[in-house]
């Protein structure tokens, strides 16, 4: 069942033109009619409302304009963890073992510029109710 925050595909004349999400489904005063908000997924993102059947939004094909739509609920692929019995040892990798000399003096220079420009850049801390007592 197709549902609020459901990834579509939608159709126009059997061909796949573009994907979006099911923002917000409300009922139509017509029964089994909804008022179905699309957010398409492209630039620049747009927002639609469709009023649309129960089935339609189900994805049997519907017409507009006399040309033929159908929305496809996107189903996604599992994930490669979840195929192998979410094994981590597949997906850490080793780093590779660091060099001691002039790549730890290096890394050491680095990591004081990083805290002096942190200082550099620090804002001063200023209380209003200090201010207000002048």
């Amino acid at each position: 069942m197709t549902t609020i925050n459901d990834v579509v595909l939608i159709y126009f004349e059997d061909n796949p033109v573009a994907f979006a999400r099911i923002e917000e489904i409300i009922a139509d005063h017509k029964q089994d009619w909804y008022h179905v908000t699309l957010l398409m997924l492209q630039l620049p993102l747009q927002k639609m409302t469709w009023i649309l059947r129960d089935t339609y939004i189900e994805g049997e094909t519907f017409t507009m304009g006399g040309k033929k739509m159908r929305l496809e609920k996107v189903i996604a692929p599992p994930s490669q963890t979840a195929q192998n019995g979410d094994e981590e040892d597949d997906v850490v990798q080793k780093t590779p073992d660091i060099k001691k000399g002039a790549d730890d003096r290096e890394s050491k220079k680095r990591s004081e510029k990083s805290q002096f420009s942190r200082k550099k850049t620090s804002p001063k801390v200023v209380s209003l109710q200090d201010r207000m007592k002048r």
